[in-house]
C-alpha cells in the first residue's frame, strides 16, 4: 500500500520534489511542463532513463552509454502522450545498467532507497522510478519491463505497476534491450491513476465508461511451490475472497517454470547481445558485475540454442493464451517473495533473480499484459499480487483490478 513515509499523496506540477531516497540523475527539476487541461494535469511525472526527454541525454543507466549521447532531441511518444494529458516531466531516474537487472543496484549511480522495505533493494530494472512513487516524490513514474522490471519493483516497494501487452505502448524514443520483450508501462500509488494514465499511452481506441465487471479468478498452480512459509496461503486466502467462492480457483498450465525460465533467459540474451553487443565490444563499458557477466552469457549464446527455444516459446504463449480466454485473469506472486537485503551476496542476489524470472517469464515469453497490487506482506515487508490477463486486455485488466481493490476496501 502507499508508503507511511508519502510527504504528499498529490505534489502537483508546480512542486519539484526533494529527492530523498535517491532515485534521480541528479537533482529534480522541471525538464517539461505538462498541459494545462487533461486527464493528468498538475500531475507530476518521474522517467526512467531508458526514455528521451527533450534535451536531455538518455544514459541508460551507465556513464559510457551515456557519453556516446547527444541530448534527446524530442521526448520519447509515451512521455509526450502523458505530458499532452497534463503531466509535468519533473526527473529522470536511476535504472540499472542498459536495464539488465532485477536488482536496481547500479554500481555508477546508486541504489535508490525503498521507504517501504527498509535496508532492502529497490528491485530493478526501474529502480529509481519505483522507489520514487513509493516514497511519494511523484504521483506517476514510467518503467521499462522485460524480464520483470515494473513487476519486481512494484511488489519490493508495495505500489502499483502496469507491464502492457508488448506493442501496446510506443516504444519509439526508448533504448532497448530484447525488443521482441519489451514493454514500457507505469507506476502509480493508487490503481485509478494509474488506469488513467494508462488509458492516455493506449490512446487513441475509444474507452468504454467504467462499469461494474464480471471479473473470473484463478491462481497459477505452478507459481505457489517454493514461495516463502505463508505466502501461498495467504495468496490462496485472497483470491477466495476475491472471488467470492468457498476455495480459491487453481489452474495448472503444464508449463515447468524452471524450463520456462531458461527459454526466457536464452532468447533474451540472445537480443540483448544482438542489440548491444557491437558497442560493448567497441566501447568495453565498465559495468557492475552483474550486468557484466550477464552480458558475456549472453554473447555465448547460439544460434542452435535460440531456434530450440523459440517452439518452446510459442508452446508457452499458447498455453498462456488458452488460460486467458474468456475474461479469465490469472493470479501470482509478482515476485519469489520480499525484496532482498542490500548487502546480500551476490550468490544469493542470483539466486533471487532465478527465482523471479521463473514466474515472471511467463508473461515476458508470452507478451501479455499484468498489473501488481500491493495486496500482500511477508516479513513485515510488501510482496505484490500479479494479475495477468489476454493479450490486448490491459483496459479491462486495470479496470478489474481498481475493482477488486475497492472490494477489499469495503469488505470488514
Amino acid at each position: 500500500m502507499p508508503s507511511s513515509e508519502s510527504r504528499d499523496p498529490h505534489p502537483g506540477a508546480g512542486r519539484i520534489p526533494d529527492d530523498t531516497v535517491g532515485a534521480f540523475m541528479g537533482e529534480p527539476r522541471l525538464l517539461v511542463a505538462g498541459a494545462g487541461n487533461g486527464v493528468l494535469a498538475d500531475r507530476t511525472l518521474a522517467v526512467k532513463d531508458l526514455f528521451d526527454v527533450a534535451g536531455t541525454v538518455t544514459g541508460a543507466g551507465n556513464p559510457t552509454f551515456a557519453a556516446g549521447r547527444s541530448p534527446a532531441s524530442a521526448n520519447a511518444p509515451a512521455v509526450e502522450a502523458l505530458v499532452r494529458a497534463g503531466a509535468s516531466v519533473v526527473g529522470k531516474t536511476i535504472t540499472d545498467e542498459l536495464a539488465y537487472s532485477l536488482a536496481g543496484t547500479n554500481v555508477h549511480y546508486g541504489t535508490p532507497r525503498n521507504v517501504n522495505a527498509p535496508g532492502r533493494i529497490p528491485g530493478g530494472s526501474s529502480a529509481g522510478s519505483a522507489a520514487a512513487i513509493g516514497a511519494g516524490l511523484v504521483d506517476l513514474a514510467l518503467g521499462t519491463d522485460t524480464g520483470g522490471s515494473i513487476r519486481v519493483p512494484s511488489s519490493y516497494c508495495g505500489i502499483y505497476g502496469w507491464r502492457p501487452t508488448h506493442g501496446a505502448v510506443s516504444a519509439d524514443g526508448v533504448v532497448p534491450l530484447a525488443p521482441s520483450f519489451d514493454s514500457m508501462g507505469l507506476f502509480a500509488r493508487d490503481p485509478f491513476l494509474l488506469a488513467t494514465a494508462a488509458e492516455v499511452l493506449l490512446s487513441p481506441a475509444p474507452s468504454p465508461p467504467r462499469a461494474v465487471l464480471t471479473i473470473r479468478l484463478a491462481l497459477i498452480a505452478e507459481a505457489l511451490p517454493g514461495m516463502p512459509d505463508g505466502v501461498a496461503a495467504a495468496l490462496a486466502h485472497l483470491v477466495t475472497q476475491l472471488s467470492g467462492s468457498h476455495d480459491a480457483p487453481t489452474i495448472a498450465l503444464g508449463i515447468d517454470l524452471d524450463h520456462a525460465g531458461g527459454v526466457f533467459r536464452t532468447l533474451q540474451g540472445a537480443e540483448a547481445w544482438a542489440t548491444h553487443g557491437a558497442w560493448i565490444t567497441a566501447t568495453q563499458p565498465q559495468f557492475g558485475p552483474g550486468i557484466a557477466a550477464r552480458f558475456r552469457a549472453a554473447s555465448l549464446v547460439t544460434a542452435e540454442q535460440v531456434a530450440i527455444a523459440q517452439p518452446e516459446r510459442q508452446r508457452v504463449t499458447e498455453l498462456m493464451q488458452a488460460a486467458t480466454a474468456d475474461g479469465m485473469i490469472l493470479v501470482m506472486p509478482a515476485a519469489n517473495g520480499p525484496a532482498p537485503p542490500i548487502d546480500a551476496s551476490a550468490a544469493a542476489t542470483g539466486r533471487q533473480r532465478a527465482q523471479n524470472l521463473r514466474l515472471t517469464c511467463l508473461a515476458g515469453l508470452a507478451r501479455l499484459p499484468v498489473v501488481v497490487a500491493p495486496l500482500l506482506r511477508t516479513e513485515g515487508m510488501p510482496l505484490g499480487v500479479a494479475f495477468v490477463g489476454a493479450s490486448g486486455s490491459d483496459r479491462r485488466l486495470l479496470a478489474s483490478v481498481e475493482q477488486l481493490v475497492a472490494q477489499l476496501a469495503v469488505e470488514p
